[in-house]
């Protein structure tokens, strides 16, 4: 128990955690999610519900009885396209699909605020609770922040919370200023022409191209610190000719992930990477097609808003690790400090438990209560909140 939630609680929001579990729907495909978040807090008597926000993006608004700020609590709706390996009862039912980062979890700590403050209404102000669309592919946010609808429900200050293996279960990690990386996503095509293997001079082969590419790429690395200067570029797929053995391959396509700690920055490393790979693609005669995907801004935690999630750890006795943020990892609910004052708070999912976004990892239910009563002692704060 907690002291917001005793255990027949935390038993009902458990058994909502395993069902959204088992049903996991990918970036921008979440309607059913959507509307089983509607329906399974629609007793919770929400003063307005937004729907269609941003692609599927849910908001629940819930009104104080006194004029005060609008606080915007956050979580996500999409699962990966990730193939789950687990022998949990409530594993995936879609193949190929699961919630391999946690936010079955995130949004059931919501829910669980949602069931709190549906009873015991800020005294003052708005709490807007968004379950947030396609955030993994980093269209989400821009988009709810784009929506007419939004408008009307613009915070004045929002936070979020995201679970992390590799910290101390129930530990968190949250300070001001940077947290989070900038990342892009660069997609390169290189496109020559094939020919019959016994005559590869026939042909114009990416091959030698590629092998320049992945070598140049480590000359894009600097700094070991997330600071000023800081630089990533990290190859993850690389794709040339086809499975045969009779055929030298005619073009080829490389993806890789550009990080650095302001977002202003990546674009002058996307500048340096694409003249490299531009120059490599005139010197092997080959033409050459790039995109751009997934942009993911990096989050800067408003002092103010830092110091209430700090507040609210050392109210509720929590261990706090100082030496995890900032991280080089992403997170899209950036993009909502150039609204807001905002926050990113890191929970522990233990030490022991696989990363996010491998294919067997799962959400430790643990977290449920404590991450739902960092976001009530943070509503009750700025609006005040029965306990």
């Amino acid at each position: 128990m907690t002291a917001y939630f005793d255990e027949a609680e935390i038993a009902i929001l458990t058994a909502w955690r395993h069902k959204l579990h088992q049903f996991p729907e990918v970036s921008s495909e979440e309607a059913e999610t959507a509307r089983e978040v509607v329906s399974f807090l629609a007793d919770t008597r929400p003063d307005r519900v937004v729907t269609g926000l941003g692609g599927h993006g849910v908001a629940l608004v819930y009104n104080g009885a006194e004029d005060g700020p609008t606080v915007l609590l956050r979580c996500e709706l999409d699962a990966l396209q990730i193939h789950e390996i687990s022998d949990l009862p409530y594993r995936s039912r879609i193949d190929g699909k699961a919630h391999m980062c946690g936010h079955d979890g995130h949004m059931t700590m919501m829910a669980a605020v949602a069931r709190h403050i549906g009873i015991n209404r800020p005294l003052r102000g708005r709490a807007v609770l968004l379950f947030q669309p396609a955030e993994e592919t980093a269209h989400g946010a821009e988009a709810v922040l784009a929506d007419p609808q939004f408008t009307e429900i613009t915070p004045d200050y929002a936070f979020a919370i995201h679970n992390m293996p590799g910290l101390p279960l129930g530990s968190v990690a949250v300070a001001p200023g940077q947290i989070t990386c900038a990342s892009m996503g660069l997609r390169i095509e290189l496109t020559g022409k094939t020919a019959h293997a016994s005559m590869p001079e026939t042909g114009l082969s990416p091959a030698t191209a590629v092998a320049r590419i992945i070598d140049a790429v480590k000359t894009f690395q600097a700094g070991d610190v997330i600071a000023q200067g800081f630089r990533r570029v990290a190859l993850t797929q690389v794709q040339m000719g086809k499975a045969v053995f009779g055929i030298t391959p005619g073009s080829a396509e490389i993806r890789m992930t550009l990080r650095t700690p302001a977002s202003d920055a990546i674009h002058g490393l996307l500048d340096d990477v694409l003249k490299m790979v531009r120059d490599v693609a005139a010197e092997e005669g080959l033409a050459l097609v790039h995109s751009t995907h997934n942009f993911f801004r990096a989050c800067i935690n408003d002092a103010e808003a830092s110091q209430a999630f700090e507040t609210a750890a050392t109210r509720m006795k929590l261990e706090r690790v100082t030496d995890y943020v900032p991280i080089r990892g992403a997170e899209d609910f950036g993009l909502f400090g150039s609204c807001s004052k905002s926050a990113l708070l890191f929970i522990g999912s233990g030490m022991d438990r696989p990363m996010v976004h491998n294919p067997d990892y799962d959400f430790p239910d643990a977290l449920i209560p404590v991450g739902a009563e960092l976001f009530l002692d943070v509503l009750d704060q700025l609006l005040g909140v029965q306990r």
